[in-house]
Order: structure tokens, then C-alpha cells, then sequence
């Protein structure tokens, strides 16, 4: 039925699709994780002669920052805690979002050495740092004693506008998890095997699919075929370019992508989508032209020992805060 002038659907305000705030936490500990790297076919050890991957972590998470204060972007830096060590501290989105209605979710982490990330501390510069007033907790992690899992917006790509979630099944995604998180937030859910080249399920969502305002970027080829039209169709019904990636692309983490809110003085409001440097040259340029048109300004900073020890990228590291509008 149609809304009314009188109806509560026709106040309601639009959905952002891009945060303007993020939160990142600075690790203390980063490191290759030898229980992640079972399910993140991403993930590369570092040589045996190799002291100085924290100290090179370190300095492309200080990059990353700065670059998104340059655009303008709201940047929440928590701090890692010491003790105990936590080597994927860097990637918060997996374990906590922020969302426009005051709704914070806290994920079930698949693990054991991941769920220690979830801290108060942490939360609570957001509050403080970004001003995000919490209406309401939900909290999952009461799952990870069922052995069932959804790490935040790795396992979750997220379309706010028409309120669909979407996310490739992997040990790190389990279904009645996502069901709880839908029903929960007032999302649809579609849900779809994906695998890599070599028929290895894809450990999450993120890095196959990201969805910007005006376009989004999927890895078609990676969905498996009784899944890909339909998925395909879905995202199309949503009225962005589709911009399609291969498997070389995405093992370039060119689907690791994030666009967010920013302000301009010559734009006014803008878009800017952040990649890393990785990304941006796995990126055939026809491509890169599509994406660029269908964004105000394309950010691409390098972390390639993040990506190579950690196994995630710029996407992974960046937990969207949305403020209401």
C-alpha cells in the first residue's frame, strides 16, 4: 500500500548508504594468526627473518588515517590493549557496527583468539570521540557457544537504502545467525555460496562485494552459478552500476573497498571510496574508469603487510559509524 502524507513511512527519513565517521583501533600486537589463516586463504606468514611486520603494520594504519582525515573523513582511533595479545586488532569491523539508529550489534567471532577484541574501551571512544548515542544492544556472541558465527561487516555487505544484507555462507557465516541479525535490524537477507578460483568458499562477504551510493562492485564469476543470477538480480533491483571484478581482482582485495560520507568546500557533500593500493593496481583501467565515475573522489593507500600477514585490507580495518542525519 502506498504511503500517506499521514502515514509514519512518509516522515521517515532516507537511509545513508556511506558513514561519515569510522572507528580504528591501532594495534599493538599485529601478527600472522595461524587459527584465522585455516579459513582466510588471504593470509601469507611472514619469513622466519622478518621482525619488523608490527612496526610496518603500524606505519601503513598511521597512513590510512591520515589520508581519510584528509578527505575529510571523522576518524575514531581506539587503542589496542597490551595484554592479552591481539593479533587481528586492526580489523574492528568484525566484531562490533554502528548503526544510524542507535542499534550496536556485537558479533559472534569464530576465533577463540578474536572474541578478546571486544572491549568496552573501545566502544566507549566512539561514544565519546564521535558522539553515537546507543538506543539499543545486540548482542550475538551468545552463539559462539552454539559454534555458530557472523563476523560483522566482513561476513555482511551491506545495502542501507533498501535494507538488504548480503553474505556468503563459510564457516565464518552461519545462516540462523544472519537470520537473527535480519530480523533484528529490518533487513532482507540474501544469502549465496562464493568460492575462490580454486573452489575454496571465500572466508567472507567483503571481499567479493562491496556497495557504494551509486554503483557496486561484485565478484560475479566467484558466486556459484545456482546462486549468481539471482544475487546478480538482486543488486540490480537496488538501481546501481554494476561493476564487475574477476577472481584475480578479488585476490588483489579490489572488492575490499568502502565508500563513505564526506564534505567538500567546491562539492559540498561527497563520496569518497577508499581502497588500498593493492587494489587500485589489480584494477584493469577501463574498470577503474567505471569506478571513478561513479564517486566524487577515489582514495588508495598502500598496506601491503596488513593484507599479506593480517589476510584482510582498508575495508577490513574501517568499522562504519553512522550518526543520525
Amino acid at each position: 500500500m502506498p504511503s500517506t502524507p499521514e502515514s509514519p513511512e512518509a516522515h521517515e527519513k532516507p537511509h545513508q548508504q556511506c558513514a561519515d565517521a569510522v572507528l580504528m583501533v591501532r594495534p599493538c600486537s599485529f601478527g600472522y594468526n595461524k587459527e584465522t589463516a585455516a579459513t582466510n586463504t588471504f593470509q601469507r606468514a611472514p619469513g622466519a627473518n622478518d621482525p619488523d611486520t608490527p612496526e610496518r603494520a603500524l606505519a601503513e594504519f598511521g597512513q590510512l588515517v591520515r589520508a581519510l582525515e584528509s578527505e575529510g573523513v571523522s576518524v575514531c582511533v581506539a587503542e589496542d590493549s597490551k595484554v592479552p595479545a591481539k593479533p587481528d586488532a586492526v580489523f574492528p569491523n568484525n566484531w562490533v557496527s554502528f548503526h544510524e539508529d542507535g542499534k550496536l550489534v556485537l558479533y559472534p567471532m569464530h576465533a577463540a583468539s578474536r572474541r578478546v577484541e571486544r572491549r568496552q574501551e573501545v566502544i566507549e571512544a566512539v561514544v565519546q570521540e564521535l558522539s553515537f548515542k546507543v538506543s539499543h544492544l545486540i548482542d550475538l556472541t551468545y552463539f559462539e557457544d552454539e559454534g555458530k558465527f557472523l563476523e560483522g561487516t566482513g561476513s555482511l555487505v551491506l545495502d542501507h537504502v533498501d535494507r538488504v544484507a548480503y553474505a556468503c555462507l563459510s564457516p565464518r557465516t552461519h545462516p540462523e545467525v544472519l537470520g537473527e541479525w535480519a530480523r533484528e535490524l529490518g533487513y532482507e537477507a540474501v544469502i549465496f555460496a562464493a568460492t575462490n578460483a580454486r573452489g575454496v568458499p571465500l572466508y567472507h562477504t567483503n571481499v567479493l562485494l562491496c556497495i557504494g551510493a551509486r554503483c557496486a562492485v561484485v565478484g560475479a564469476d566467484a558466486i556459484a552459478p545456482a546462486d549468481r543470477e539471482r544475487v546478480l538480480a538482486r543488486l540490480k533491483a537496488g538501481g546501481r552500476e554494476l561493476i564487475p571484478i574477476g577472481h584475480r581482482q578479488i585476490e588483489g582485495f579490489a572488492g575490499n573497498m568502502l565508500e563513505l560520507g564526506t564534505w567538500d568546500e567546491a562539492l559540498g557533500d561527497s563520496r569518497v571510496l577508499v581502497m588500498s593500493e593493492t587494489a587500485r593496481q589489480a584494477l584493469d583501467p577501463a574498470t577503474f574508469a567505471q569506478l571513478s565515475g561513479c564517486t566524487d573522489t577515489v582514495l588508495a593507500v598502500p598496506v601491503p603487510t596488513i593484507e599479506g600477514c593480517g589476510g584482510g585490507s582498508v575495508r577490513c580495518m574501517l568499522a562504519e559509524v553512522f550518526r543520525p542525519a
